[in-house]
């Protein structure tokens, strides 16, 4: 069989297996049993043009079944500006893979320590790595973080208004590193301040992960609770989406030590789950304990402002046992794409997109609650624009599946039959209307 897009010709197979003292192709696999062996040509189709492989795919995409999105939980509908694909889609950020090279990579590095810069402003915080896979794994070396820095203590304690997924990483994470978990119950859909003190007070705890907004889209009060961590030598980790920290009180300002999350919302498309990015940042004094790399700005020989690498505390530089992290890849392609809609949006844009979805989401959740067929699960607690409902008429599943066959993507189940329902600026009132028409229908 020919292969046209193979680089070797007969004379450089042949010459190889000359080198290798094989007489054929075959000779490589005469280990393998030959019931193994297919002993056969692939059965491909045939090929097709350009315009009858547009066709297909076109024909796939339709199969899909747009919905007008109320989900949140963890992924958000926000608005992606059109500058953003296009800015990202330039030659200037796409030097080589890898920025190890600075004197090639600056385009990389350049987005990369902008997107540190922004991230470290919004999350209060004086440093940020070039981002994790996503929050679930930020927030669990994030944890890591904590047993490495705070000596002989090995007992983390997680909120349970953590989001579920984040819980399950966190658990799989501490399950290979010998790390404890307990896990603070909830009172009234937030953190039970006095459980946390109990714990706090049996000892040996590295660290503390509390969420903001949490799973319930509660802004929790987190007042006080850095320092009665700190008294405890332990430190305070507060994982979040990002978006909200536009307008809500940052995590510096709480008194975290580590603020975590998923960047997701800073304007990456949702794109069936995927690619998202975590994001990381610290104090200073916890630097040298953050997984991933630092891009820091220097000079070059005739003074020119440039990027390197500062630090790359990981298990491909270092031996793997004094590693801060296995996560070898940053999610560099979404730096670009944060930095870049963070670069758009300024202050001011952050804060009218989280202050529309918040307006919308309250309008959305009066309007429930007044049709007398739902509750709000937590009416003292206050939210931004995500809010969970108690369905009175009927199940969570049920409205659900009914909105889907609408067009409308009505919220996410959670594990007690109640509906988390989320509205960013992108849903309009018209949407908004039909949504409440069909759910009380």
């Amino acid at each position: 069989m020919q292969h046209r897009y193979f680089p070797h010709t007969e004379e450089d197979v042949q010459q190889m297996l000359e080198a290798i003292g094989a007489k054929s192709l075959d000779d490589l696999y005469a280990e393998i049993p030959r019931e193994l062996l297919l002993r056969r040509d692939l059965q491909l189709p045939i090929g097709k043009s350009e315009v009858e492989i547009r066709q297909e795919f076109t024909r796939l995409a339709k199969q899909n079944k747009p919905l007008v999105c109320f989900a949140g939980a963890g992924s958000y509908d926000h608005y992606t500006p059109s500058l953003v694909p296009y800015i990202t889609s330039r030659s200037e950020f796409s030097t080589s893979y890898t920025p190890y090279q600075a004197e090639i990579s600056q385009g990389t590095l350049m987005y990369i320590f902008e997107y540190q810069t922004m991230m470290a402003n919004l999350t209060g915080m004086d440093v940020s790595n070039a981002s994790m896979y996503d929050g679930a794994t930020a927030t669990a070396e994030a944890m890591m973080m904590a047993t490495a820095s705070v000596r002989k203590h090995n007992r983390v304690l997680l909120s349970a208004t953590l989001p579920p997924r984040i819980l399950d990483v966190c658990r799989t994470y501490a399950s290979y590193h010998g790390t404890d978990i307990n896990i603070i119950p909830a009172k009234d859909g937030i953190t039970d301040r006095a459980a946390l003190t109990d714990l706090l007070a049996k000892g040996d705890v590295a660290g503390v992960i509390v969420p903001q907004p949490n799973y319930y889209g509660i802004v929790e009060d987190l007042s006080g609770l850095a320092d009665e961590v700190h008294a405890q030598k332990a430190l305070l980790i507060v994982s979040g989406p990002a978006s909200p920290l536009g307008v809500l009180k940052s995590p510096g300002e709480w008194g975290a030590d580590i603020a975590c999350g998923d960047a997701q919302s800073l304007g990456i498309p949702l794109g069936y789950g995927g690619p998202y990015i975590g994001y990381l940042c610290a104090k200073n004094a916890l630097i040298r304990k953050m997984p991933g790399r630092i891009v820091g700005q220097t000079e070059d020989t005739e003074g020119r402002r440039a990027f390197v690498l500062t630090m790359q505390a990981r298990e491909q530089h270092i031996r793997r046992e004094k590693a801060t992290s296995n996560i070898c890849t940053a999610q560099g392609m979404m730096c670009l794409y944060v930095a870049a809609y963070l670069s758009l949006m300024g202050p001011s844009g952050l804060r009218e997109v989280n202050d529309t979805s918040c307006k919308g989401a309250h309008y959305l959740a009066e309007a429930l609650v007044n049709s007398g067929q739902f509750a709000l699960t937590y009416p003292d607690q206050p939210f931004l624009n995500e809010f969970r409902l108690t369905c009175k008429a009927a199940p969570a599943a049920q409205l659900i599946s009914r909105a889907a066959e609408a067009g409308y993507l009505a919220g996410v189940q959670d594990e007690t039959d109640g509906l988390i329902l989320c509205v960013t600026e992108q849903r309009t009132k018209a949407e908004t209307d039909k949504l409440i028409q069909i759910l009380t229908a």
